[in-house]
């Protein structure tokens, strides 16, 4: 949900996200349309978490390299779920909010991690939020993601 919401807050996400839509598209491309390279990069990051893009490898003409090219994994949304308002509002709070309280608990997550507590509920329980909320915002944090019941680092240099 967090990467649905933060795609569709950024119109330029937005624009990459209908671009891959219609087509397969490198990174390459997805610049001359909308932009420079660490705006696509960053969209790009936020789809994969989401589950929202797929990949593949494009094959080059003769003399150049290959490259992956993106495409969106679905054209039609449908939500059959049930939260607390909570839990929703922690959702919404944590995908479009630029409060530095977050950056702050970010800031706290990341140091919690590089002592070698991993565990999203200890975390949870230290902070004082919800597993569900430690999640979502791993989900916000280009350089984390989830792994089980565990926050890890994420490997973003297989683009």
């Amino acid at each position: 949900m967090v990467p649905l919401l933060l795609t569709f807050n950024n119109p330029k996400f937005k624009q990459m996200y209908e671009l891959l839509n219609k087509n397969w598209m490198t990174e390459d491309e997805l610049c001359e349309q909308c932009g420079e390279q660490a705006c696509v990069a960053a969209c790009i990051s936020i789809l994969k978490k989401g589950n929202l893009i797929e990949e593949q490898w494009r094959m080059p003409k003769p003399g150049q390299k290959p490259c992956k090219e993106y495409r969106t994994t679905y054209g039609t949304f449908r939500a059959s779920f049930q939260c607390t308002m909570t839990d929703l509002a922690d959702l919404i709070y944590i995908a479009l909010s630029t409060d530095d309280n977050l950056r702050t608990l970010v800031s706290n997550i990341d140091d919690e991690l590089k002592t070698g507590n991993s565990s999203i509920s200890d975390i949870g329980r230290k902070f004082g939020v919800s597993s569900l909320f430690v999640k979502a915002l791993s989900k916000r944090i280009p350089h984390l993601d989830v792994k089980g019941q565990g926050l890890v680092y994420a490997d973003n240099n297989g683009r």
